[in-house]
């Protein structure tokens, strides 16, 4: 059920247009906070499989535009044209996508093992991401800061990634 988690929801909040190039501490925990809340479908104080599986069900009954209770072929190829221009805003934009270390991500917040996330779980995980992206641990992160975390995070996954196919490759040898 934490693989279904999007990674968004254990990154640091991203300003978007318009708002300020350094988020302080308490505006991150507020950001997060409100994600909590927004993805806490059935508002039983933890993210799990009842929460993905509503929002899968909103997801779906805003894709059947004719309300018949199934996709059309049409319904399925305008939302996969979504999709896929949303992907590539974001790759343009340099920003990760759906899937890139969720499953990870939610399991390292997941610190009691219970199968779900709970708010102060979240809460827990956006505060070490944000000691983290803070390099001069003044309370704030910059612009500069979240990139410099991104390009490392990126790094470390990419390192990972070889390791895992080398390792696997080389199986049974």
């Amino acid at each position: 059920a934490l693989a279904a988690i999007p990674a968004a929801l254990l990154a640091q909040p991203m300003p978007g247009p318009g708002a300020p190039a350094n988020l302080s501490k308490a505006d991150a925990q507020a950001r997060a906070a409100e994600m909590f809340a927004r993805m806490d479908a059935n508002q039983d104080g933890k993210l799990d499989q009842a929460d993905r599986a509503a929002r899968q069900s909103q997801a779906f009954a805003r894709l059947d535009t004719d309300k018949d209770g199934k996709l059309s072929q049409q319904e399925f190829a305008v939302a996969q044209a979504r999709r896929e221009g949303m992907v590539a805003g974001r790759r343009m934009a340099g920003q990760r996508g759906p899937g890139d270390g969720r499953g990870m991500m939610a399991r390292m917040a997941d610190t009691n093992q219970d199968g779900a996330i709970s708010r102060d779980e979240f809460l827990a995980a956006q505060g070490k991401r944000f000691a983290m992206m803070d390099a001069d641990k003044n309370g704030t992160v910059t612009a500069e800061e979240r990139q410099a975390a991104r390009a490392k995070m990126r790094e470390h996954m990419r390192s990972m990634r070889g390791a895992n196919g080398t390792k696997a490759g080389h199986e049974g040898h």
